[in-house]
């Protein structure tokens, strides 16, 4: 009768009968043998092992390397300890990573933009550009981040000094109105000259419309960012090919569809 019967080991431990027994299973804890009633008992050797088992397990070791660490000495012991507290702040990092994401979840801008995107965001609402506007350029930078992070924070720069800007204001809501237009009005051409005389003229400004050119696949990036939510054969789309031929013909690099 020396010794307790797996179901008070387990209690005795803090763990279910069916932990025990994986213990056992994985090699972790020996299987005490059968008494002469048929009982197996757990004495304080085992016992000790299995509460050592726990603790790392509870601690976050995996159980796949708690039986070698138990068996090893107290210099592997400790080496293997630290190696696991690495391997824990690590997934603490990337768990608080995850939560902040989950946080900024509750303000769908800030989940895909950086906070200086939202700013700008909120800015050009306060010049009274349109929500719908508002919106449409959140869904392009959302893009232009993911397909040109490298130029994304430089892009951003840029749009706060032009929202400085009066004139480049009242173009970009001009041309806003603009897409209200016929493809054909005369005045999306005398719009276009305009836009592209205050980009020329003004080289910080230009950099919206040429700082997010990727080194890889530059017109295929490009197009998708600058012609994003545009409709073929629309006033808006006309207007802005108006502008990129305007800039072409002045010497700026504006990557066209056939990837020249």
């Amino acid at each position: 009768m020396n010794g307790v019967t797996i179901g008070q080991a387990a209690a005795f431990v803090g763990v279910t009968v069916k932990t025990v027994r994986h213990y056992h299973k994985l090699g972790l804890v020996r299987e005490p043998e059968r008494d002469g009633s048929g009982y197996r008992r757990y004495g304080s050797a085992e016992l000790l092992r299995l509460v050592q088992a726990r603790t790392l397990a509870a601690a976050g070791v995996p159980l796949a390397e708690i039986g070698s660490l138990l068996d090893a000495d107290p210099a592997l012991f400790a080496a293997a300890l630290a190696d696991v507290e690495r391997q824990l702040t690590d997934r603490i990092e990337e768990l608080i990573a995850r939560r902040d994401t989950l946080h900024r979840l509750a303000d769908g801008d800030r989940a895909l933009l950086p906070d200086r995107a939202v700013v700008l965001l909120e800015r050009m609402s306060g010049l009274g550009f349109p929500a719908e506007e508002v919106a449409a350029t959140r869904e392009g930078w959302v893009l232009a981040r993911a397909l040109v992070p490298e130029g994304f924070d430089d892009f951003l720069t840029h749009v706060e000094h032009a929202l400085d800007d009066p004139r480049f204001v009242a173009l970009s809501k001009r041309a806003i109105e603009a897409t209200a237009w016929e493809p054909d009005d005369p005045r999306l051409a005398e719009l276009a000259t305009a836009i592209a005389d205050h980009f020329l003229a003004n080289p910080a400004h230009l950099r919206i419309v040429t700082g997010l050119q990727a080194r890889t696949d530059a017109a295929a990036r490009y197009h998708l960012i600058a012609h994003h939510g545009e409709e073929q054969g629309s006033a808006a789309a006309r207007g802005v090919a108006l502008v990129e031929a305007r800039l072409r013909a002045a010497g700026v690099h504006i990557p066209r569809p056939d990837g020249r």
